[in-house]
């Protein structure tokens, strides 16, 4: 390699952009983060739409798609021109992008294009500084916590402490408060923790300056139903606020629904999500969540058998959403076998997860659906110790995430019980997961 070529390449693993934030995407996961930005569509993600189309650009580079990659990257420059309707076209919010296609040139082999934009970027942070020396523009911290929050559940508390750092240094931007706060959440929320007071408060705060963030709106109302206040009224008129929303995964339905299913009622909730598909028939999002209400109602209500009517819809929403989502669709078979399960159709969900089961997925993939496979036959096989061998199965697999997490605690409650005789199997087995 030649010293120029080396130096180069230094320069590039040096960018703040996509290709150096440690995303390590695996291809279901790539297809799974494209298929949501997807979701949120233009007109809500109005003000996150350069960001969005930078991640997919990167995504689509990632996949092998440069051509799309290309034009994904033209269009975030445009979006950020834009949106920041300043009186220069070039600004800090360019950097990550210029990165980007310093990046993309690189990798289609074409080094001169690369080193262009690597003069651009260095063109930038020389005209707008970072405010604290030594750390990144805050613009930059805002886009790599918004892709860090897209891009991966166990990544919410970094998330929000990039938003926090963007803030202490440009304290104006609405929208990075309001996604500081929503990171907050998410990372309490999937590690099982109560709220803090502190958060809550945030919360009510980032509400009142953003109060058209009926996403938000959803989530503090949630949080305030989990402290034991009374929201079902509140909750009622936002969905009509909802309802009016332009259709896109921000518009806040889908928490709300949540909200719904544990503290409205079940039934409302159903009756909302079909409300709001008969309004938009076609939309692929909306029949996503409606297919989850289904699917929790026959989950919450599994000792007591529902009309055939209901296993039916929901069996066919399932099917729907499978095939409205092609790329991204294991979790979602997953879901159907369990709704069969949960049914008169328990061959078919064993049918779906033994061709899973042979089936060629990645470890992340694998992980989830040994998770999910494990609970099944212990809930619907009533197979207790075939269950313990999968969740030992997901648990081994190397990669930390809310499914690793699951089943291992579940390994550690059969162990404490000490009513099994897999327990001293269970609790040597978890030593040695530990060393």
């Amino acid at each position: 390699m030649s010293l120029i070529q080396s130096t180069q390449e230094a320069k590039l693993e040096a960018l703040q952009c996509h290709f150096t934030w440690d995303l390590d995407p695996s291809r279901s996961k790539l297809f799974r983060v494209r298929d949501k930005l997807e979701d949120i569509g233009t007109e809500e993600g109005y003000s996150w739409l350069g960001h969005i189309y930078n991640l997919q650009g990167y995504i689509h580079c990632q996949l092998g798609f440069t051509d799309d990659a290309w034009r994904f990257f033209s269009r975030a420059a445009e979006a950020f021109r834009q949106m920041r309707n300043t009186v220069s076209d070039e600004g800090p919010w360019l950097v990550v992008n210029y990165g980007n296609l310093a990046w993309l040139h690189h990798h289609l082999g074409e080094q001169r294009e690369s080193q262009a934009y690597l003069s651009k970027v260095d063109a930038l942070m020389n005209e707008y500084p970072s405010p604290f020396q030594d750390e990144p523009h805050p613009e930059i911290y805002a886009e790599k916590a918004w892709t860090l929050m897209k891009f991966s559940g166990d990544k919410q508390l970094l998330a929000a402490d990039c938003f926090r750092r963007a803030i202490r240094m440009q304290p104006d931007m609405v929208e990075w408060h309001t996604s500081h706060v929503i990171g907050l959440v998410r990372a309490s929320n999937r590690h099982n923790k109560e709220l803090e007071d502190g958060v809550l408060e945030k919360m009510k705060i980032a509400k009142e300056h953003d109060p058209e963030n009926l996403y938000l709106a959803a989530l503090y109302l949630e949080a305030c139903a989990k402290k034991g206040q009374k929201v079902q009224d509140e909750a009622r008129a936002l969905a009509r606020r909802v309802l009016r929303k332009p259709v896109s995964s921000y518009s806040g339905l889908k928490p709300l629904l949540r909200l719904y299913r544990i503290y409205v009622s079940m039934d409302e909730a159903i009756d909302l999500a079909e409300e709001v598909l008969e309004r938009h028939p076609d939309e692929r999002y909306l029949k996503r969540c409606a297919a989850i209400c289904y699917k929790m109602r026959m989950f919450l209500h599994r000792d007591n058998p529902l009309e055939h009517s209901m296993v039916n819809r929901a069996i066919m929403l399932c099917k729907e959403v499978i095939s409205l989502y092609p790329r991204s669709s294991l979790k979602r078979k997953i879901a159907l076998a369990s709704i069969y399960g949960q049914s008169d159709h328990q061959a078919e969900g064993d049918q779906i997860y033994e061709e899973l089961l042979e089936s060629d997925l990645d470890p992340e993939g694998l992980q989830m659906l040994y998770n999910y496979y494990a609970k099944y036959v212990n809930y619907i096989q009533k197979e207790s110790y075939k269950s313990i061998e999968y969740h030992m199965r997901a648990a081994e697999i190397p990669i930390n995430s809310f499914y690793r997490e699951s089943s291992i605690r579940i390994l550690e409650r059969i162990k404490d019980r000490n009513r099994n005789r897999m327990c001293g199997e269970i609790e040597t087995f978890l030593a040695n997961l530990q060393d």
